[in-house]
């Protein structure tokens, strides 16, 4: 690898880390020496690329460095459009039309000779058909707002719900999101294709969705180890 190209790999292992990251971690990725390291992060840094931080106490990638997305590899650009292709197949209203319109942008910005219909993956998840109750759970979760929902079990029971949406997961049959029920006061999930009125509640959920998010990592651990 010659170095402008590990001097760019060192920026996008920055951009992958949120918050401030060991030298030796980044040297560990990029497979150079520690000395080798600091040496790239004193040259980006005199180049102007706002990197903070210093040895022995860790890197962060501060704001004001803009990069077009052209340097994927194979497998990375494999991996980002099938996960775009999932999107559009499985919500093809709402986020199908974003995933459309993002997968276009990366394929203006691709250097020439490489194309996103050179990636030969092909989703085959039915399409989902609940794009509104997604978006407003996703409004939801942005606000940190309550949801009042009425619901419908695999039985047919009808009930109305106060939750706390934490996150969506997309499977086979079904999308389902997982939330903190007031009714039940634990963690429940519900099928978004039987959820039938949503509406946001008025108010903000009691706890910060970080720490549910948190939590409902832990009950989820707790379950698979039981």
């Amino acid at each position: 690898m010659s170095r402008s190209a590990r001097l760019l790999k060192l920026i996008e292992c920055l951009r992958a880390h949120r918050r401030p990251v060991a030298g030796a971690t980044l040297a560990r990725e990029l497979g150079i020496s520690l000395r080798s390291l600091y040496r790239d992060v004193a040259t980006l840094q005199g180049e102007g690329v706002p990197i903070a931080g210093e040895a022995g106490v860790g890197y962060v990638l501060g704001p004001g460095l803009t990069l077009p997305p052209l340097n994927f590899d194979v497998d990375e650009l494999d991996a980002v459009v099938l996960g775009l292709r999932f999107v559009e197949k499985r919500l093809p209203d709402g986020l199908g039309d974003d995933a459309r319109r993002a997968l276009a942008k990366i394929e203006a910005v691709l250097p020439k000779g490489r194309s996103a219909t050179d990636v030969h993956l092909l989703v085959g998840a039915p399409a989902g058909e609940s794009s509104a109750v997604l978006d407003k759970i996703r409004e939801a979760i942005r606000k940190e707002d309550a949801l009042e929902i009425a619901y419908r079990d695999k039985n047919g029971d009808a009930s109305e719900r106060t939750v706390w949406p934490i996150v969506v997961g997309f499977f086979d049959a079904a999308e389902t999101v997982a939330t903190w029920c007031e009714m039940r006061n634990d963690f429940r999930h519900f099928r978004l294709d039987r959820i039938g009125r949503i509406a946001l509640a008025g108010r903000t959920m009691e706890r910060r969705h970080r720490m549910l998010l948190a939590d409902w990592r832990l009950y989820q651990e707790s379950r698979d180890a039981g």
